[in-house]
């Protein structure tokens, strides 16, 4: 077939477009993505908190028995409870506020008798008679704030120290683990009652500040949250349900590390291999991201490394009462094929840490991506009871070393219940 010239000029730019077409291939744009973490955690004021009892029908504790209570607890903070003094119309027994402290000064435990801190108090709620087996319960209403009660009481009734009525014994089981036995040595004396059923309870101590330092009683003040139950007719049930409601998680989360790679496996770690000694333990173990951060920058695969501190706290705080928790966002730009990875210390841990699984998340996602990131223990320190560890950096300890490959925590895990604390979202 014959083809003129006109035809072949008209070709011409289609040829041309179609050969530009061919040896230049479009290439994907870089794109600005802005990726948010944030600390969600409704923190809760108490760390531990429990019931005790004695062993019969009605779980009296007879002059003579004894009960006990474990605990864990880090430096700074105490152990506090209250029972009733039975045979009266509305006395207990309580440490005063805020509780017995089981470390001396320099972070040792404190072991033996501590009797000399369990004190008596008055309930305010009732007129005192006389005390024994023939008070008559309820008694008269009064309405007076809580006091100690020294000697004798308002009515001049006479007691005996507190310390010679109820004796407190501290035993230190290891790893912050304490055993708070008390004994009811009233038997024989002017002062001989039975103890109720009682409830304890341990504050997180945060910056050197017990977050509730009075969660049973405070005195000076009227009683509340149940507090009179146990006064007056040794029930536990109702103090016992409120400090369940204050009892949870308190945590911090550290400075965020954040890294933006492509064409290799997620940079910062591996689920069950041994930390790699290029920074994730200080990360770990000390909310301290920016070895690693320097250890990965200009690596091959890593496009940036960020480390995203709260503007003012440096860590991420929770969420406490009304007050919201601690936000941080750091915009990225990222292209096709990039992939995005996140790690955070658990704060009051010894070693856990927030990251993404597997091999992070593809940076093109938009929306919450909190499913992607997965609490892990790092392996290279002995684990306490989260906020009640003596060797947890951020409360002032030395973490205890250890060798173990990493390992996603379990929830629940032999400590507690983790509820949500963490959220990350990209757009």
């Amino acid at each position: 077939m014959k083809i003129n010239k006109w035809s072949a000029v008209a070709l011409l730019p289609l040829l041309l477009a179609a050969c530009k077409k061919s040896n230049n291939p479009p290439t994907t744009l870089p794109e600005q993505a802005t990726i948010t973490v944030e600390n969600v955690l409704q923190s809760q004021p108490l760390v531990e908190s429990g019931t005790f009892q004695g062993t019969g029908t009605p779980a009296l504790i007879l002059p003579g028995q004894t009960t006990t209570i474990q605990f864990s607890a880090a430096k700074g903070e105490a152990i506090t409870f209250a029972t009733m003094y039975g045979w009266s119309n509305d006395l207990f027994f309580a440490p005063a506020n805020p509780g017995i402290q089981v470390y001396d000064a320099s972070g040792n435990p404190i072991e033996g008798d501590v009797s000399s801190q369990v004190k008596l108090w008055d309930n305010g709620t009732r007129i005192n008679q006389k005390p024994g087996a023939t008070v008559n319960h309820p008694g008269i209403a009064d309405n007076k704030n809580i006091t100690e009660v020294v000697g004798t009481d308002a009515q001049g009734n006479a007691y005996l120290p507190a310390s010679k009525l109820v004796k407190a014994t501290l035993k230190y089981n290891g790893n912050s683990v304490f055993t708070l036995t008390l004994t009811n040595i009233s038997g024989g004396t002017a002062n001989e009652t039975p103890l109720s059923p009682g409830v304890w309870a341990i504050s997180y101590i945060v910056g050197g500040t017990l977050q509730n330092a009075a969660p049973l009683y405070t005195n000076g003040q009227s009683t509340a949250n149940g507090l009179t139950k146990i006064a007056e007719m040794g029930d536990n049930s109702t103090l016992s349900s409120y400090v369940k409601s204050i009892t949870g998680i308190f945590t911090p989360l550290s400075p965020v590390l954040v890294v933006v790679y492509n064409g290799i496996d997620n940079p910062i770690f591996k689920n069950g291999e041994l930390d790699r000694g290029q920074g994730l333990k200080p990360l770990a173990q000390q909310g301290n991201a920016d070895t690693l951060a320097a250890y990965l920058k200009g690596k091959p695969g890593i496009k940036a490394v960020y480390v995203l501190p709260a503007p003012t706290t440096k860590v991420l705080l929770p969420k406490i009462g009304a007050q919201t928790g601690g936000i941080v966002s750091q915009q990225l730009t990222v292209a096709k094929g990039d992939r995005i990875a996140v790690a955070t210390m658990y704060g009051f841990s010894n070693d856990w840490f927030f990251a993404s699984a597997d091999n992070g998340v593809d940076a093109a996602t938009k929306g919450d991506i909190s499913a992607t990131v997965k609490l892990y223990d790092d392996g290279t320190a002995i684990n306490q009871f989260p906020g009640a560890g003596i060797t947890q950096f951020n409360l002032a300890g030395t973490p205890l070393k250890t060798s173990q490959p990493i390992a996603l925590v379990p929830n629940p895990n032999p400590f507690t219940t983790l509820p949500n604390i963490i959220k990350v979202t990209l757009k």
